[in-house]
């Protein structure tokens, strides 16, 4: 069973790039997640919390600058990129608005699971995606309505209730029950990342079989796109680090916390909101195949080049 978890878990980005094609050749398997995405997403928030670690929260928390520049990142550069490439990309309003949904997203807390594998510093990422999904009631929002607004009219108000609803709450619950489970939480801690990651895997494929008929005609384009924004904010990240004149490993740890956004958010506020223009949602879940992909790979590469012995940054 636990090797089942673990298996679960870690194989985040073949099992997404799986479900996406699954989705895509067979849609009518995916669309029966219609109504229940939002509460997939609140589930992976909910295990999130409870694996989250207290302590290495507070050791962390004594670096508080680097965390500000952080977040101040992660707030200004992807929402940056996502309106450049809606401007730029010569897509439709709806396609467009769904890279700004993206790029105003806080940070993927997947990038944990990155940051842990590639060597870079454990608790500045927990504490980045902590602050960063804190603030994103007010900040997605406003931003998405600030910049989205251009293409289509934006709900503000609604939008701060479902991620106080899906994103907040459950992480708070999540993380109230990490204190009470005692010697459970050995199990717990196996549990939590495999129920994350197969929500995340449902939601990215619905939004993929929602959008089944339109990814033949402007799928390409939109990829393309992908490809462009994700790798534009691996190195803002990197070179912003530098700017700050971060170490090594926070400059890593910074580099995979802008490129990787929490996509899965994108996709569960663009179904939500926009459910009339299900095609709002498709830059969120190829964003996420695509992020989890080459976080995963360059996890792997990092990983290969590392000294025996050597352990991630706590």
């Amino acid at each position: 069973m636990i090797a089942l978890l673990r298996l679960i878990a870690n194989g985040l980005a073949p099992l997404t790039l799986f479900g996406a094609v699954l989705a895509y050749l067979f849609p009518q398997l995916f669309l029966v997640f219609r109504d229940i995405f939002e509460w997939l997403f609140a589930a992976t928030m909910f295990a999130l919390g409870i694996v989250l670690e207290p302590e290495k929260l507070r050791a962390t928390l004594q670096r508080p600058g680097a965390i500000a520049l952080g977040v101040l990142t992660q707030f200004t550069v992807m929402p940056a990129l996502g309106f450049l490439v809606a401007m730029l990309g010569g897509l439709p309003p709806t396609l467009a608005l769904g890279f700004i949904v993206v790029g105003c997203a806080p940070g993927a807390m997947a990038s944990n699971v990155i940051v842990y594998l590639a060597g870079g510093v454990l608790a500045f990422s927990i504490a980045m995606t902590t602050l960063a999904t804190l603030l994103s009631p007010l900040l997605t929002p406003a931003l998405v309505e600030w910049l989205g607004g251009v293409f289509l009219p934006i709900p503000f108000w609604p939008m701060v209730k479902t991620i106080l609803l899906i994103v907040v709450l459950p992480l708070g619950l999540g993380m109230a029950l990490h204190r009470k489970l005692g010697p459970r939480l050995a199990l717990a801690r196996e549990i939590a990342p495999a129920l994350a990651a197969v929500a995340i895997i449902v939601i990215c494929s619905y939004a993929v079989a929602a959008n089944e008929a339109r990814i033949a005609s402007v799928g390409p384009m939109v990829f393309g796109w992908v490809v462009a924004m994700n790798a534009a904010g691996y190195a803002a990240g990197w070179y912003m680090a530098r700017l700050y004149r971060f170490d090594r490993i926070h400059q890593l740890t910074l580099a995979i916390e802008i490129g990787m956004q929490n996509a899965g958010l994108g996709v569960a506020l663009a179904l939500k909101h926009f459910a009339a223009t299900p095609e709002t949602a498709l830059p969120g879940a190829l964003f996420a195949v695509w992020c989890i992909l080459t976080a995963a790979g360059a996890s792997a590469f990092l990983r290969r080049d590392r000294p025996p012995g050597t352990t991630t940054a706590i």
